[in-house]
């Protein structure tokens, strides 16, 4: 078995792998053109399109990372070789501290505290009860179905959203485009975590961000695709004048990293975070990524990436 790994800590990858299966040969992207020909599996993120166009007898395409958008668009992506993804391997509970730490920060006030320390303010704010504060989870795949279930343990009453029908224990799920309509007029909180896709680009425009109650907050740990940037921008108003919503915690965006000159840095009510509510643990990835190796090579069903869907 010869694998070709392709990501930022690609050597590390490899000896983790190494160390794994001692009977393949694990090389990273680097190695010269004749160690890397003839791959049986590319392990990869964000993978070049020399890379895919170069290998001629792949087994399968493991995706170091739960969104695929990046390498279903990449040339040279062969169309006939299944690809698998990571699916939460430690990422979930990650993201979930991600957007608790992002409700909390709304639910307790913690944005108003900021603003009136800068001006010596001392003024408390009220507590309401938790469950008078739902929050909304779009996207209930492996990494949302893990938040919402996060949240609903904290406290909070969770209704959560996807494109099919969805059961999660103590989690209102709502689909399709009338659930979603139904969920936003409800929530005090919104968090995004749906893939990029066609049909999920500016999923939050300015029509669905006036839908959200007066005072909502968004929190997106997602993709920056899913955000109409300038739409919510305008729904949060500046400094002379309050917009409809409250605020917005946002760790991905449309271009990364963040221009210098995008007006979200300094927005009043924006926090920003450079892409970092996730980092992928590498002792549970390389687990999960073996158990895709060992399936492969048994021939056993996986549970593969559908490009039409584009996850």
């Amino acid at each position: 078995m010869k694998i070709v790994v392709h990501t930022d800590n690609a050597q590390e990858w490899c000896d983790a792998l190494t160390q794994a299966l001692p009977n393949a040969t694990v090389v990273t992207s680097d190695a010269a053109e004749e160690e890397r020909q003839g791959a049986d599996y590319l392990a990869v993120w964000k993978a070049p399109s020399h890379l895919l166009k170069e290998q001629t007898k792949l087994k399968g395409i493991i995706n170091l990372g739960a969104g695929v958008d990046h390498l279903l668009n990449t040339p040279g992506l062969p169309s006939h070789v299944p690809i698998v993804k990571l699916r939460d391997a430690g990422m979930g509970e990650l993201i979930a501290d991600y957007v608790l730490y992002g409700v909390l920060h709304f639910y307790r006030s913690m944005d108003r505290y900021a603003v009136q320390q800068a001006s010596a303010r001392w003024q408390p704010h009220g507590v309401v009860e938790k469950t008078d504060w739902p929050v909304g989870v779009l996207g209930l795949g492996a990494i949302g179905a893990y938040v919402a279930s996060a949240l609903q343990q904290a406290g909070f009453p969770v209704l959560g959203w996807s494109r099919s029908p969805k059961t999660i224990k103590g989690v209102k799920c709502l689909h399709g485009a009338d659930g979603l309509d139904t969920l936003l007029p409800q929530v005090k909180s919104l968090v995004t975590i749906l893939p990029d896709t066609a049909a999920t680009k500016h999923i939050l425009d300015a029509r669905r961000m006036a839908q959200l109650p007066e005072g909502a907050s968004i929190i997106n740990p997602g993709r920056g695709s899913l955000i109409d940037e300038q739409a919510l921008v305008d729904a949060l108003g500046n400094h002379r004048k309050t917009g409809h919503l409250r605020g917005a915690l946002l760790d991905v965006f449309h271009h990364e990293p963040l221009p210098d000159d995008n007006p979200l840095w300094q927005h009043p009510r924006v926090m920003v975070t450079p892409h970092m509510a996730g980092p992928t643990p590498l002792n549970d990835a390389i687990d999960q990524v073996i158990s895709y190796l060992h399936a492969f090579e048994a021939g056993d069903t996986l549970p593969t990436v559908n490009p039409d869907q584009g996850y």
